[in-house]
């Protein structure tokens, strides 16, 4: 008989059903009638099922009575109404056999409670706890959710590369890639002579694929990539992550207006979809991480996102009685306490930064006409602040290449996105989402390390 997961069983309530169940076991208890209740969980659903084995089963003195936490088993019998509080339905073995045993001097993951910096040293077996299967479930349904939005709206999905030879972001924080022996490295002048390397050039793995996204955009009109990229930053802290997953929207016929409502429309739809498709999962969240969890979600699918320019939002903030670590001036990095701040104590909800000025923004983000602001946008959120950047392209080449030359980028390397510029160049625009940051924002863990089932970050590489 086939396996049936266990969220299809609570789901169906098929009373007098037979099912065939495999799963982990979370509890045993005995009764001195002579039969045991047993929890097991699939991993389907945050709550498992109560299988009922008596003492006719062949195997209950010799197996039944010795299953420990953490034991594997299959199960098969007949669906009954449970009459004890917790669950709705149980089932009544006709058989068990054990799959798996596990022996709870070693087993680490017993009743009680771990912390999540403990549960990071077992990343092979935290994703059996409630916590983390919840993370699983809801990180599943948020992709799902982001590829349905595009793919609704006539986006083609992009696999742009993973290995590249060019930086995105201008910041330098990328991790090589070369064939090399590090210690027999061909030179040239003093330096690595990477003309000899397998990509004949210094090649890194991406931090982006935006520029990629682009030239599909003008030629396919709207693509998204949705793939791993990576950040050399030496950071450890809850808030970084050496790799990590980017949702890159690239439209071609598209100003930042356009850029904005489509952000504005894309979080509205995947917070709906996470209220609608992932109840249980969301309410232990709301119930054990983050009482105002489906508040906010809920607050931010029905309000109205506030947009204004940046000088008007530094503006606010010179204003504002609160103390801020960061002084706030024109022509600064605006830091979460200043995002949030607009949107907890000023708007009241969610909120839409533009026109940021150029010398912090990156070289191919649209100039203003007031030639100091450039055409980017910053999605902010209570909370954590920013959750989405983006902007309209330059598409303009001479205003590009000059852009590129002030960032202090090499103009040679980004021949062919220059070259974009001179065959029909179109206005167009495109944002970036970290997907590790909404799934922080959507389920309320304070650490990027508990939303990504095996953390990359300086010093670890354990799995």
């Amino acid at each position: 008989m086939r396996r049936t997961r266990i969220a299809e069983i609570i789901a169906a309530e098929n009373i007098g059903a037979r099912y065939t169940v495999m799963g982990w076991v979370r509890t045993r208890r005995d009764s001195k009638g002579g039969f045991s209740f047993i929890e097991i969980n699939d991993g389907s659903s945050l709550a498992g099922l109560q299988i009922i084995a008596d003492q006719e089963l062949a195997n209950y003195k010799s197996e039944v009575l010795k299953l420990q936490t953490g034991c594997s088993i299959k199960a098969t019998g007949t669906l009954a109404a449970s009459p004890g509080k917790g669950q709705k339905v149980e089932l009544k073995a006709e058989e068990i056999e054990v799959l798996g045993w596990a022996d709870p001097d070693i087993y680490p993951l017993q009743k009680k409670r771990h912390s999540f910096e403990f549960l990071r040293s077992i990343a092979h077996l935290r994703p059996r706890t409630n916590t983390f299967g919840a993370v699983a479930r809801v990180r599943n349904a948020m992709a799902h959710a982001i590829h349905t939005f595009f793919q609704e709206k006539g986006f083609i999905y992009l696999h742009s590369p993973i290995i590249t030879g060019s930086d995105c972001e201008g910041a330098g924080e990328m991790f090589k890639v070369t064939t090399f022996d590090l210690n027999h490295a061909p030179e040239k002048e003093g330096d690595i002579d990477f003309t000899k390397d397998f990509f004949g050039g210094p090649a890194n793995l991406t931090v982006s694929g935006q520029l990629e996204a682009e030239i599909y955009a003008l030629a396919m009109g709207d693509v998204y990539t949705f793939g791993p990229t990576f950040r050399a930053e030496n950071s450890n802290t809850s808030r970084h992550l050496a790799e990590f997953w980017m949702v890159e929207p690239e439209m071609a016929f598209c100003d930042l207006e356009e850029n904005a409502a489509l952000a504005i429309e894309f979080l509205k739809q995947i917070f709906t979809s996470v209220l609608d498709n992932c109840k249980e999962d969301m309410e232990f969240f709301n119930r054990f991480i983050d009482s105002t969890l489906l508040k906010t979600l809920e607050t931010l699918v029905s309000h109205d996102f506030e947009i204004l320019t940046y000088t008007e939002g530094v503006d606010i903030l010179k204003k504002a009685k609160q103390k801020f670590e960061f002084p706030v001036e024109w022509g600064c990095d605006l830091q979460s306490e200043h995002e949030r701040y607009l949107c907890e104590n000023v708007f009241k909800g969610p909120v839409v930064l533009i026109d940021y000025p150029k010398e912090i923004k990156a070289f191919y983000m649209k100039m203003n006409q007031d030639e100091k602001t450039v055409r980017a946008m910053d999605v902010l959120v209570p909370k954590i602040g920013e959750i989405i950047g983006g902007s309209q392209r330059e598409d303009d080449h001479d205003a590009l290449y000059e852009r590129i030359k002030e960032a202090g980028l090499n103009t040679d390397d980004y021949w062919w996105y220059l070259e974009l510029r001179k065959f029909g160049s179109v206005p167009h625009s495109g944002f970036g989402l970290g997907f590790e940051r909404l799934i922080q924002f959507v389920t309320g863990l304070s650490n990027i390390r508990d939303v990504i089932p095996f953390p990359r970050t300086p010093g670890n590489l354990s799995f």
